[in-house]
């Protein structure tokens, strides 16, 4: 009787022991299973920052190449003009005295109207930063587009 006694003892011992394990194996496995789906979500979402970081720098990319070359022809049109090739006509009139001076030049004796030297290099400021301002307006407009809305 008393070793029958041992041997239910330690078959209940076991059984508990058993289930203790079971239940730590289940814990264990649902946690593998949380930290996997974890692990395929952080993948998804490296993918997608990767991705918008190619298109972000594609944008830069296209944007920077096309405001570099709007500067070499702006600073082609400001060498042109410095050299005396091309010059800046102004849509303005000039106007006649009220009354002519003696000896004065008249509006028809006036040269077309051009901006002066000072003026011109506002010109060619004002042009670039032209440039630079639509090119940024149209990188953003891109990324928008492109990154943002996905």
């Amino acid at each position: 009787m008393r070793d029958g006694i041992f041997i239910l003892v330690l078959c209940l011992v076991g059984w508990f022991g058993f289930d203790l394990l079971e239940g730590q194996r289940n814990a264990a496995r649902s946690e593998r299973d949380a930290a996997l789906l974890e692990v395929s979500g952080l993948r998804e979402a490296a993918r997608i920052s990767g991705e918008m970081l190619a298109a972000r720098d594609a944008i830069d990319l296209q944007r920077t190449q096309e405001l570099n070359d709007e500067r070499i022809e702006n600073d082609g049109l400001r060498r042109a003009v410095d050299a005396g090739l091309n010059r800046l006509q102004l849509n303005a009139t000039c106007t006649a005295p009220a009354t002519p001076a003696a000896g004065a030049g008249r509006v028809v004796d006036a040269a077309t109207a051009e901006l002066t030297a000072d003026a011109r290099q506002d010109y060619f400021t004002l042009r670039d930063q032209l440039a630079l301002s639509r090119q940024m307006i149209l990188g953003l407009q891109d990324h928008v587009r492109r990154v943002c809305l996905r």
